[in-house]
């Protein structure tokens, strides 16, 4: 994580901590839906969250995963009567703290220093998604799924001997929805990486073995860590 979306997220605890309540919630608990009204900001405490679309055929699409410590803006700030453009759901269990979205509205222009890093931690996010989105359109379906293991790792990576475990649980399906592809042509990409001793699997949690042919196969541009991951 970033020393600024650390300095962002601490000024909204700092600010909002004693007032606000902290919640939890269960894994695969939906902690809103797409149009649902937007009442309330989300600092996420602890634990991981999925955030995406349901296209009008009924396939789920995961945009990004996030983890500890993140900030959950999806919508247009300073709207009338705004509403969700995603949904969320939580992948394990989560302490959130929630924020009336007036009062984190009214804060924000009042304070021109935090407008400033709300404003740099957008065009961050921004970034992200304009690399994801070149990610998948030059390279595939089978490079698009070498680049979403890369991000896994830069975001979840652990090193161990045998390589780079990603810390999270993940089923293939939702890898494939994270990559916006099926699960049969995933689980076939998948296959072919653990014959040829690229990952490995287990307890549903992925191990990269050789990084490098991942990047090659990408041709990878070694981006910053906080341009380079899933949230």
């Amino acid at each position: 994580m970033s020393d600024f979306n650390i300095s962002f997220y601490s000024l909204l605890i700092q600010q909002f901590i004693a007032n606000e309540r902290i919640v939890h919630i269960k894994a695969d608990t939906i902690l809103f839906q797409e149009k649902d009204p937007v009442d309330y900001i989300y600092l996420l405490m602890s634990g991981n969250l999925a955030l995406g679309r349901h296209h009008i055929k009924g396939k789920e699409f995961i945009l990004k995963i996030l983890k500890d410590e993140e900030i959950i803006i999806e919508y247009q700030l300073f709207k009338d009567n705004p509403s969700y453009h995603f949904f969320v759901k939580a992948l394990s269990d989560c302490e959130l703290l929630k924020i009336k979205r007036e009062q984190f509205e009214e804060y924000l222009l009042n304070d021109k220093k935090l407008l400033a890093s709300l404003t740099s931690w957008l065009s961050t996010r921004y970034l992200k998604a304009q690399m994801k989105c070149q990610d998948l359109i030059i390279n595939g379906k089978k490079g698009g799924l070498y680049s979403m293991l890369i991000r896994l790792a830069n975001s979840y990576g652990v090193r161990r001997e045998e390589g780079i475990l990603i810390d999270l649980i993940l089923t293939h399906q939702e890898l494939a929805n994270l990559t916006f592809g099926t699960r049969e042509v995933v689980q076939r990409l998948l296959k072919e990486l653990r014959e040829d001793g690229i990952i490995s699997y287990e307890n549903q949690k992925f191990t990269i073995k050789d990084m490098s042919h991942l990047k090659r196969e990408v041709d990878c541009q070694h981006c910053p860590i906080e341009i380079c991951g899933v949230n």
